[in-house]
């Protein structure tokens, strides 16, 4: 069979946002504040950094054309930088300087009126990667650079205000909350990199606090149920 769905919010990004799903993350959070209005569709892939990235997104966003037949996408999350912001020679580093070109590819695919993605009513919130804790990271053979990754946090603020688009600060709202310091960042990491439920809650609270302010028409407060309720007395003759 198929179905009808909702308009939906997007999630794309590395495994930071595929374990999104896992209790406590950030997807099954706005999943469960959306519910009935928003369908959420995650599409992180472990591993992943932008380079590998946009040819994926080619495959995920509908084309100009399709997007009648498809949920259209009202809130895109695009959350890399963990992996580009790895080391060379590790295969996932991507140069600090094409990371923000691939961030804006990404953008420009949805913003731009000549792209073949163009779609207009979607909002985007970018995501900076968060801090690593490497005293926690028990990997040598895929190592994490702390000041690295700050680097690629800032790279995409550069990015958001580049493109006016929104960032999510994740960054340094978790290295505050950490008490500024690399070492206090394990309560909200679970191995030094991946976040825990407490680091996924900061991720949530800045995605929502992100629509309040920027995009309030996305505000759960107002949108209209996605399956309209049917009246009480064809619900009781069920």
């Amino acid at each position: 069979m198929a179905a009808n769905a909702q308009d939906v919010i997007m999630l794309v990004g590395d495994s930071l946002t595929q374990r999104g799903w896992e209790p406590g993350g950030f997807a099954l959070l706005l999943a469960e504040r959306y519910v009935r209005k928003l369908d959420v569709i995650n599409r992180g892939l472990a591993g992943y950094q932008t380079d590998w990235a946009i040819p994926v997104c080619e495959q995920i966003f509908a084309r100009q054309h399709e997007q009648h037949q498809v949920p259209k996408v009202d809130l895109l999350t695009i959350w890399y930088g963990a992996n580009d912001a790895a080391p060379a020679p590790n295969t996932r580093h991507v140069p600090r300087d094409r990371y923000k070109a691939n961030l804006c590819h990404l953008i420009q695919m949805v913003k731009l009126p000549t792209s073949a993605y163009y779609s207009p009513e979607t909002r985007i919130i970018l995501i900076t990667p968060p801090p690593v804790n490497t005293m926690q990271w028990g990997k040598p053979e895929s190592p994490r650079v702390f000041e690295t990754t700050r680097s690629y946090a800032e790279a995409v603020k550069e990015v958001g205000e580049k493109e006016n688009v929104p960032v999510a600060d994740i960054w340094t709202q978790i290295f505050d909350a950490a008490g500024r310091s690399e070492e206090g960042c394990k309560r909200y990491l679970i191995d030094g990199l991946h976040l825990n439920s407490d680091g996924y809650n900061i991720v949530f609270n800045a995605i929502v606090d992100i629509i309040e302010r920027v995009y309030p028409e996305l505000d759960t407060t107002e949108l209209q149920y996605g399956v309209k309720m049917q009246n009480a007395f064809t619900l009781c003759s069920l």
